[in-house]
C-alpha cells in the first residue's frame, strides 16, 4: 500500500511510479487530512509512505497522522522524502516512529525533485523542473525494484549538520516559519475557490470571493503553487518565482 502527501505534485507522482513498479494500490493522505479521519489499513505487502521533506524531516502533520491510524498484515514499512536538496537525518526519526508503532523500518531514500517552497527559497524554471523530474525517474525506479525485491534500503549517511537540521533546528523552524501570515491574494482573483478545495487542512475559506487563511497551516505550497491565475503571493519571497505544480486533481 503506496501512501502520498503532496501540495504540488512531486510526491504524488514519486508515489504513483513506485506504484506501478510494485503492483500495489496508491491511497492519497491528502484525502484523509481534508476529512479529518485516520484510517485503518491492511496490506499484505509492505506500507510506504513517500511525502516531502518539511523542515528535514516528514511532515508532522503526516507524523501526526501516521501515530492516530492503525496498520496490520505487512508490518514492513518503507520511508521516501522527496527533496530539493537534503532530508537531513529524518531516517531516524522515521524509524523512531516506527518503533512507537510497532512497525518494522525498512528505511528511508530521498529522491531529489523540483524546489516548490517558494515561501522560502527560489525555483527552477519549467524547463529545469521538467529535467530534475526526469533525473528523478531512474532513482525512483531503483528504489521501487528495491521494494519490490523486500530489501532494507541503505542507510543514508548522517553528519552532525543533518542531526541538528533534523532535531533542534526542525523545532524550531515550524513555530518561527511555518505560517499563513504571509499570505496574500490580489485584486485578479477570479474566485474560482481552487485553493480553498486544494488545501489539505482545510485552512481556507471563501470569503466575499477571496480567500482568507485561517491560521494552521503547513506550507504545503497547494494555494499558492496551483492557483491558475498566479494571483497568491507569500510576503514578497514568491514574487517572480515559477510555481511549481504538477498535481493531478
Amino acid at each position: 500500500m503506496i501512501f502520498y502527501f503532496s501540495g504540488t505534485g512531486n510526491s504524488q507522482l514519486a508515489a504513483k511510479q513506485i506504484a506501478e513498479t510494485v503492483k500495489d494500490e496508491v491511497v492519497p493522505i491528502n484525502k484523509f487530512l481534508k476529512e479529518g479521519k485516520n484510517g485503518t489499513f491492511h496490506s499484505e505487502k509492505p506500507f510506504v509512505f513517500v511525502t516531502p521533506t518539511y523542515a528535514w524531516r516528514i511532515p508532522k502533520v503526516v507524523e501526526r497522522w501516521i501515530q492516530d491510524s492503525s496498520f496490520a498484515g505487512n508490518l514492513n514499512v518503507y520511508f521516501i522524502l522527496t527533496c530539493g536538496e537534503s532530508c537531513g537525518n529524518a531516517a531516524a526519526y522515521a524509524q523512531k516512529l516506527c518503533g512507537e508503532k510497532g512497525l518494522q523500518f525498512c528505511g528511508l531514500a530521498s529522491v531529489a525533485m523540483p524546489e516548490n517552497y517558494i515561501a522560502m527559497f527560489p525555483s527552477p524554471n519549467e524547463t529545469e523542473c521538467r529535467a530534475i523530474i526526469e533525473r528523478a525517474k531512474p532513482a525512483l525506479a531503483a528504489i521501487a525494484a528495491q521494494i519490490e525485491r523486500g530489501e532494507p534500503l541503505p542507510a543514508p549517511a548522517s553528519s552532525f549538520r543533518d542531526k541538528l537540521l533534523s532535531g533542534p533546528i526542525n523545532v524550531l523552524y515550524y513555530p518561527l516559519f511555518v505560517h499563513d501570515r504571509g499570505f496574500a491574494v490580489s485584486d485578479a482573483c477570479v474566485s474560482c475557490g481552487r485553493c480553498a478545495q486544494r488545501c489539505p487542512l482545510n485552512n481556507i475559506d471563501m470569503i466575499n470571493g477571496k480567500p482568507v487563511w485561517k491560521g494552521n497551516c503547513t506550507h504545503c505550497m497547494a494555494c499558492i503553487a496551483g492557483c491558475p491565475v498566479g494571483t497568491i503571493e507569500y510576503k514578497t519571497a514568491s514574487k517572480g518565482r515559477h510555481r511549481h505544480y504538477i498535481m493531478e486533481d
